[in-house]
Order: structure tokens, then C-alpha cells, then sequence
């Protein structure tokens, strides 16, 4: 088995005092795609962020092919190789597409323009338009695209079907099975939809009270339905 790209060790996160990630460990393969499912609050978000560098960091750590990055500042993990698209987007309203793009490229790697542009034709079409003058769906795709344009190793990707109208994620969905068809890119999807997120991961975990409570190839998840919603389920008055 290869040794992880991305392993996360005695994990304690959050946002000043609040302790939100309890001692979580986590690891991910090489090209490895995983979905990170759980209710509201749990800690979802929180992982990626901690991972991305936007939260306060309490004990554990972070490593980026052996190389402790839990302490590094969030632009030095983008240049070692992390790729974020948060959940608001946060796409510049006020610069083009082919400008939002181009403020994130990074030189040595495969990810470019041209190669956005043929996941998401609609880019394309769209490439002179600010960014306040796309769609919902228009702008998540641009969130995404920007960040590969910094031709990550690891793409975070939080929340991308949230809002979003069900032809959009349609279109959301091929694009991401493409890039994981890719085989090259290391992928963590958090998604509150279900069917998305067991589509998307050929491995599931499931958060509760800032920690991992299961972790199993997707596919028996997708087998077990019962399962998925006993997990969804468990505990109370979680934070997060």
C-alpha cells in the first residue's frame, strides 16, 4: 500500500478557544477520492479548513507527503500542493473568468485555461463575464476551476452542490468523475448529498462530534441505506 499523501495525527481544531475537531486521524492515499458525509454542525467543514490552514489549530498534525505542514501559512500549503474551493465560492465579482483564472495559475503542472475550459464548457462560453455575472452554478464551477488552475495534488472541495439547481449538479458530477477518471489528483469531497457524495468517493467517512465514526468503502455504504441513515443519526447536540 502507498504511504499517504495527505495523514492527519491526534487532530484538535477549531475557531479560537471552541474546540471543534476532537484527536481526529485521518489519511488519504495517493489519487485517492473520498466523500466525508455527517448532519450539520459535525466538524465538516471545520477538516477542510483545518487542513487549508483557516482555523486554530489546538494539537496534532498535518502531513503533506511526510512534510508536518500544520503550522505553515495558507499560502505556502497551496504551493505545496493543496487546492481549496470553499463554500461560499468566493469567486472576485469584479473580474472576469478568464481573469479569476488566471490569478490563481501556478506554473508546473497540467491544469491551465484551456484544460478548465473543456471540463466546463460553460466557462467557456462565459470566459469574458465578471464573476458577479454568472449563475449559482457558473460560479461554482469557476471556484473549482480556479483552484485547479493552481494544479494542486490535493483538491478540498466543500459543499459544491449546495443551492444549486439538480440539471447543475448533474453537470457537476460529470466533471468531478472525469477528474477522478484522471486517476492523478487526490480528492476530498464534503457534501451533504447523499447520493452525490457515495457517487462521488470510492471510500465514505461519516463525522459526528468532530471525529470520524466510520469509514468504509462507498459502495457498501450505497448497498446499505439503512446504514447510512443510522449513521446520519447518531448522537446529539453536536458541534461544529
Amino acid at each position: 500500500m502507498a504511504d499517504p499523501i495527505l495523514a492527519l495525527t491526534g487532530l484538535r481544531a477549531g475557531y479560537g478557544k471552541t474546540v471543534v475537531l476532537e484527536n481526529l486521524d485521518f489519511t488519504i492515499a495517493p489519487g485517492e477520492s473520498v466523500s466525508v458525509i455527517g448532519r450539520n454542525g459535525v466538524g465538516k467543514t471545520t477538516l477542510l479548513g483545518t487542513i487549508m490552514g483557516h482555523t486554530t489549530l489546538h494539537a496534532g498534525r498535518i502531513l503533506l507527503d511526510g512534510a508536518d505542514i500544520a503550522r505553515a501559512q495558507i499560502q505556502d500549503r497551496v504551493r505545496a500542493g493543496i487546492g481549496y474551493v470553499p463554500q461560499e465560492r468566493e469567486v472576485f465579482p469584479s473580474l472576469t473568468v478568464e481573469e479569476n483564472l488566471d490569478v490563481a495559475a501556478r506554473t508546473g503542472g497540467d491544469w491551465s485555461r484551456d484544460r478548465v475550459y473543456d471540463l466546463f464548457s460553460n466557462l467557456a462560453a462565459r470566459r469574458a463575464n465578471r464573476g458577479n455575472q454568472l449563475s449559482g452554478g457558473e460560479q461554482q464551477m469557476l471556484a473549482i476551476g480556479r483552484a485547479l488552475m493552481g494544479n494542486p495534488r490535493v483538491l478540498l472541495m466543500d459543499e459544491p452542490s449546495e443551492g444549486l439547481a439538480p440539471v447543475i449538479v448533474e453537470e457537476l458530477q460529470k466533471a468531478m468523475a472525469r477528474l477522478r477518471a484522471d486517476g492523478g489528483m487526490t480528492m476530498i469531497l464534503v457534501e451533504q448529498n447523499i447520493r452525490v457524495a457515495l457517487g462521488f468517493g470510492e471510500r465514505t467517512i461519516v463525522m459526528n462530534r468532530g471525529t470520524i465514526i466510520h469509514d468504509s468503502p462507498s459502495a457498501a455504504l450505497e448497498a446499505d441505506p439503512d446504514r447510512v441513515v443510522e449513521l446520519m443519526g447518531l448522537g446529539e447536540g453536536a458541534a461544529g
